[in-house]
């Protein structure tokens, strides 16, 4: 499968267009950037053209990898998918709903293939916690992810500073908690120092769910954890966090199965949408101090 990686950041060099360079089933064929500069610098860096001709580029290529802020990455979407293209997106699809829907609508318009880098669902002890976990009466569930952007790569990145944790870590946590406890019908919300945001999920199962994400934590609070709870006892989590090429890599296997036999994937644009929905009813929350319901 021939790729396009559109974006030109740390995360698109360093996790998807190196994920692509070294995968022995895609090939990558150039690196497209709204900055000319940064894209033949990037597209250098791989020994690959770097454009700033979107149309061109998808021209050559079967799907394209997006790693760009959120609200950029929905129209490139929406281009991508109407060209035909299947699509590697990130995590949120958008920053508000009638976004996410446009890239769902489009995806499904054109019949390409989706799959969205939640990050921890591309690894194995994800997939044997959540194969656990289908197996339990579950009643709950928590998950928390304590980070700092200082000295990181993200820490002037202008969308993570307007929209914080809550949008940029909140849908690693619903990734996971949504397919163990199912879709959320209400959040609750509350805010806490610096960008800390807390949530109560009420799943459509009956099940609650916590949720606290930050990057406001101090260094020594860092960490990242899961569980969930029922007849068969606890169920922990801990996320691998230092690893997203080797994620990425297994998001690619799954993008290019899902091309070959045309079927949903679990991480695919719709259910993205579906987390959309609920950061924004959670951010109705933090704004209003009252429970709000998810629509469907």
């Amino acid at each position: 499968m021939r790729f396009a990686v559109l974006g030109t950041g740390f995360w698109a060099r360093a996790v998807h267009a190196a994920s692509l360079a070294q995968h022995p089933d895609a090939e990558l064929i150039g690196i497209w950037g709204r900055d000319a500069t940064k894209a033949a610098v990037a597209g250098e860096e791989f020994g690959v053209p770097g454009t700033t001709d979107l149309q061109s580029l998808l021209d050559e290529v079967d799907a394209v990898s997006i790693a760009v802020p959120p609200d950029v990455q929905a129209s490139l979407a929406v281009t991508a998918a109407s060209a035909g293209r299947h699509l590697l997106l990130e995590k949120p699809i958008a920053l508000t709903v009638p976004d996410a829907d446009r890239v769902v609508e489009a995806v499904a318009s054109a019949g390409v293939a989706s799959v969205v880098f939640f990050t921890f669902r591309f690894q194995a002890a994800t997939s044997t916690w959540l194969t656990e976990a289908g197996r339990s009466r579950l009643a709950g569930g928590a998950g928390s992810w304590l980070s700092s952007l200082a000295g990181t790569p993200f820490g002037d990145s202008p969308w993570r500073g307007r929209h914080g944790a809550l949008w940029d870590i909140g849908p690693h946590a619903l990734s996971l908690l949504v397919p163990a406890l199912g879709r959320v019908t209400a959040v609750q919300a509350g805010a806490g120092r610096g960008d800390t945001v807390h949530l109560v999920l009420t799943h459509a199962s009956g099940a609650a769910s916590t949720v606290t994400v930050t990057h406001a934590a101090a260094p020594l609070s860092e960490g990242v954890e899961f569980f969930v709870h029922g007849d068969t006892g606890r169920l922990t989590l801990l996320p691998d966090t230092a690893s997203p090429r080797e994620a990425h890599r297994a998001a690619v296997d799954e993008l290019r199965a899902a091309a070959l036999t045309g079927g949903a994937h679990p991480c695919d644009a719709a259910f993205a949408r579906d987390v959309t929905v609920v950061l924004a009813a959670a951010q109705r929350a933090l704004a209003s101090g009252c429970r709000e319901p998810v629509p469907s």
